[in-house]
């Protein structure tokens, strides 16, 4: 029989979308005040891969990554995503802005081997892990740097997004040390 073990704390990377800075702005400190000090944060992008959020958010978005200071249970991204939406859905609520969905955040846990993303949308690669999320394993860490699969979204891809997670990772790993 194998014996059972837990695997350590994980990373929580959140990526957050808007074409407001505001939006953004809003976004990290209620992520702060929930989730503890933001450690890391990506240069913003312009993500331009897909046309699929433009309807609800509008043309023009931004988006960037925050690695998280306190390392968060493996077993919490279900529960990390749900307070996600919840939080997008708060400032939607809110009516500051012209579009139905101003904020898009996606949390996900980066450990020493994979980086994976929750989502609420199942696909043949993606396991559910309750009340309506599932996991996805969007990138896979080897020689060297984290390296996608045929279906990792395409800013996953960039160079800018894999060199945040590759520093991200090497504070992850001093983080496991302490």
């Amino acid at each position: 029989m194998a014996t059972l073990r837990l695997p350590p704390p994980a990373l929580l990377v959140v990526a957050a979308f808007s074409r407001h800075d505001a939006a953004l702005e809003w976004a990290r400190q209620k992520l702060a005040a929930r989730f503890g000090p933001i450690a890391l944060a990506s240069p913003p992008y312009a993500f331009h891969h897909t046309a699929y959020y433009e309807a609800q958010m509008g043309p023009g978005l931004v988006k960037l990554l925050w690695a998280f200071a306190d390392l968060v249970p493996a077993e919490s991204l279900a529960e990390i995503k749900l307070a996600t939406n919840q939080l997008e859905n708060e400032l939607a609520q809110q009516k500051r802005y012209t579009e139905p969905r101003p904020l898009n955040l996606d949390p996900g846990l980066l450990t020493l081997g994979k980086f994976v993303l929750a989502t609420t949308k199942d696909q043949q690669h993606r396991i559910y892990l309750g009340r309506g999320i599932f996991a996805e394993v969007t990138l896979r860490y080897r020689a060297g740097t984290y390296r996608p699969w045929p279906w990792t979204y395409a800013d996953y891809r960039e160079p800018l997004v894999l060199d945040f997670l590759g520093q991200a990772r090497d504070y992850y790993r001093r983080r496991l040390r302490q």
